[in-house]
């Protein structure tokens, strides 16, 4: 895995986290979970949002340069080999970049990619870039959102919790709104699999409360197969769609509100 201080998609990776973070404030946060809350935005199926992942390459991604779309038969793929008992869990790793097609809606990439954090309180260090990519967020001028819990409470759940707007956030609410019926684990998979801060740099531990706690080892498992199945030796999408298919006619069938 490349780091995020070299390789050749350094630059590009550096501005996408630069205007996410001077622009992810509390406010604008709240905005967007008002304008795409109601899933009012189209219909379809999974298989036609996937598809629709054909068109986007992932600028805050220091690892690759190729399409969204065949990432998520990776990390799916990577799943099933190590959890063939766990079907819920394949899809999962089909799932969970799905919210990026927000990108191609107008969104720019700061609003839809890139690693997450919460916004409302003190910015911890572990979050990528940290020091050097927020002396414009208008935030970090607010007396209240500068201090360790910010507007929250201790271990308020990080379900009260109004995280970097993305699009983590945004397929967690259209999994919630079209009652996928998958269990907690892969809700958390999905909305939190971003969160490295949290899941990988150990922090706003202080927000968190015993479900979350529960639920950070699952996040952890397949954090692995995000990170460690990217390889430009490209999965074949046409055989494996009967077997993903499958899948999504079991927990989220036929068409969906987006």
């Amino acid at each position: 895995m490349v780091s995020f201080q070299e390789g050749p998609l350094t630059d590009r990776v550096y501005r996408t986290y630069l205007l996410m973070h001077t622009n992810q404030t509390v406010e604008f946060v709240r905005k967007k979970n008002e304008e795409y809350g109601g899933c009012s935005l189209r219909r379809m199926t999974i298989m036609e949002a996937l598809d629709l992942l054909d068109n986007v390459v992932d600028e805050s991604d220091p690892d690759v340069d190729f399409p969204n779309s065949y990432h998520a038969y990776q990390t799916a793929e990577g799943i099933r080999k190590a959890h063939p008992d766990k079907d819920w869990f394949h899809l999962v790793g089909l799932l969970h970049d799905m919210g990026k097609i927000l990108a191609l809606v107008g969104e720019p990439q700061w609003a839809v990619v890139g690693d997450t954090f919460p916004v409302g309180c003190k910015v911890q260090d572990s979050v990528v870039f940290r020091e050097s990519t927020f002396h414009d967020n208008p935030d970090t001028k607010n007396p209240l959102y500068n201090t360790e819990y910010g507007i929250y409470q201790p271990h308020c759940g990080l379900q009260n919790v109004l995280m970097s707007w993305g699009h983590d956030e945004y397929m967690y609410k259209v999994m919630k709104h079209n009652k996928f019926t998958l269990p907690q684990e892969a809700f958390y998979m999905i909305r939190f699999h971003s969160f490295y801060p949290w899941h990988t740099g150990g922090d706003y531990m202080h927000l968190c409360d015993e479900e979350d706690l529960q639920m950070l080892p699952w996040v952890k498992e397949f954090n692995k197969f995000d990170l460690y199945t990217k390889s430009e030796d490209l999965p074949d999408p046409q055989e494996l769609k009967p077997y993903y298919q499958s899948l999504i006619d079991k927990y989220c069938p036929g068409q969906l509100s987006w």
